[in-house]
């Protein structure tokens, strides 16, 4: 009898089967939201992942005795991910609940990843930036957000059975938008705005030039000297506005400035999957046109906090509240919103967590990003905290 078998996605119907396979996994979970092909696809496809230019990526689909699918995995190492040791990283994983069958694909992975010099995998992560098809979902079994993870209960125990554990958790806040700030924002608000030099703005489309500049300043002064933050380029930030653009709501991102200069920034926008759950992945001339009709005239009762982020001089000065209420004073009136969630936040920021927590919010889900060292005798550290 053929033992099971990692076959290597190289044909068109081998990168159809790998995509489609997640829709059997999940055919009776009624919260899943089939992600857009083309998001899945953008990934392993080097003309427009630029993470190809300093790294490589493969992916296996898993077969049993008789040829069936029962599993799917993608292995790779990305120069830029600096960490104490070479380390690169598995995920979009789906898998039977079938321990050995994991146990395959992970080895599998892990002898891939050995040959080019890596000595410790983490998963499920993606080729790319954090905010996308980051981490495994333990806690909050909702629909998942826009490019979210989502995958059933018994994952867990197959990732950490293997022998991988937690190097972060993955804090997810959310809130009624109708519930009224807590009375210390106010306060907060009041006092600057009693002080004098401290303005807000709304993201509009018109100048996105002037906010990519402002929010590249704002995030390298916030994050790229602390932890694993690398600096951020305003040309990227430039592309991923004019990305952003056909769906911003320019009522729902903010920022704020003192005496003319930048100081905080507070990103939202419409979950999209509100619209792309009706699509089953599909994004084609018919599904933009509707996209752009439900877009109009249907209702998206939930927006996503994308980044909110103070520079190091203003944090603790209340420029948080101040930039709450702005925003809230336009949000709450316009009664578009039902429903606010943060993507999410790691617990190795914690003063990130403390403001999301002081909103008076709740926590609506978890993910965790797992690390499995190869050498087994090494002692296993949790991702640094950010002071």
């Amino acid at each position: 009898m053929q033992a099971m078998q990692m076959h290597e996605v190289k044909t068109a119907a081998d990168k159809r089967l790998f995509v489609d396979m997640a829709a059997g996994f999940y055919k009776n979970n009624p919260n899943w939201i089939r992600p857009l092909d083309k998001d899945i696809e953008e990934v392993f496809d080097p003309a427009r992942n630029k993470f190809f230019k300093k790294g490589e990526c493969t992916r296996w689909i898993l077969k049993d005795d008789r040829g069936s699918a029962i599993g799917r995995i993608a292995a790779f190492v990305n120069k830029q991910y600096k960490q104490e040791q070479p380390t690169g990283g598995v995920g979009f994983f789906e898998c039977i609940n079938d321990q050995a069958a994991a146990n395959h694909m992970l080895d599998h992975c892990k002898q891939w990843l050995q040959e080019r010099g890596m000595e410790a995998m983490d998963g499920p992560i993606n080729f790319g930036e954090r905010e996308r098809w980051w981490g495994l979902l333990v806690e909050g079994f909702q629909e998942p957000l826009y490019c979210m993870n989502y995958n059933p209960p018994y994952y867990e125990q197959l990732f950490k059975n293997y022998g991988f554990e937690v190097y972060f958790e993955q804090l997810c806040f959310a809130m009624q938008v109708q519930n009224r700030p807590q009375e210390k924002f106010y306060h907060r608000h009041d006092e600057l705005t009693a002080k004098g030099g401290y303005t807000s703005s709304r993201l509009y489309k018109n100048k996105l030039d002037k906010f990519a500049q402002d929010f590249t300043y704002i995030y390298n002064k916030a994050w790229a000297k602390h932890g694993e933050g690398k600096a951020l380029e305003q040309k990227t930030v430039r592309k991923m506005f004019e990305v952003m653009k056909p769906i911003i709501d320019e009522d729902i991102s903010w920022f704020v400035y003192h005496n003319g200069e930048p100081v905080g920034f507070w990103v939202n926008l419409p979950d999209l999957n509100q619209f792309f759950k009706h699509f089953d992945g599909k994004f084609g001339l018919w599904q933009k046109l509707r996209f752009l009709w439900m877009k109009k005239f249907g209702k998206c009762n939930r927006f996503v906090g994308l980044a909110f982020g103070i520079i190091p001089e203003f944090q603790g000065k209340g420029v948080d509240g101040y930039m709450i209420i702005e925003g809230a004073n336009v949000i709450q009136p316009s009664g578009k919103y039902d429903d606010y969630e943060m993507q999410w936040i790691g617990d190795f920021n914690p003063k990130m967590v403390n403001i999301a927590e002081s909103l008076g919010t709740y926590r609506s889900r978890k993910l965790q990003t797992l690390r499995y060292l190869f050498d087994r005798n090494k002692e296993f550290k949790r991702h640094p905290i950010i002071n």
